[in-house]
């Protein structure tokens, strides 16, 4: 009995990451992402892929991530971005900080009309954001 409970537990850490349904090849969050931090000195990209993963590079941080988004925006215009790191290399990010395998957040996305920007808030307001995350011209999902 032991033996099969460590076989299911190994078996459990080497599948695949579970994501939800697959994004519509339209949905505005596809593609790839550049935050620049307002002295220049450090950037964030971001690359959203249609079955829910995420690959960030900010500083010397490389991360991967399971994300949720609806399909359309909350009558505020904001779309609920739910973010959990799958796997982190353990390096410092632009902040200087290290983020941690397992780590979850909530945050609210609104997009510019135009497609190529977006920020990114703490709640469905301006009050609390950051950006304007940039379109990476002819980078896919």
């Amino acid at each position: 009995m032991r033996m099969l409970t460590a076989l299911a537990l190994s078996l459990a850490v080497l599948a695949p990451a579970v994501h939800g349904e697959p994004l519509a090849a339209s949905h505005p969050i596809l593609g790839v992402w550049k935050l620049t931090l307002p002295d220049g000195h450090c950037s964030e990209t971001y690359r959203f892929r249609g079955d829910g993963t995420t690959l960030v590079i900010s500083a010397a941080e490389i991360s991967e991530s399971t994300f949720e988004i609806p399909a359309k925006p909350s009558a505020a215009g904001f779309y609920k971005l739910v973010d959990k790191n799958v796997k982190v290399n353990g390096k410092p990010d632009c902040a200087g900080k290290v983020m941690k395998t397992g780590a979850t957040g909530t945050n609210f996305i609104r997009f510019h009309p135009s497609g190529s920007l977006f920020v990114m808030c703490a709640a469905e307001s301006f009050a609390a954001c950051i950006g304007p995350f940039r379109r990476v011209a002819g980078k896919g999902a």
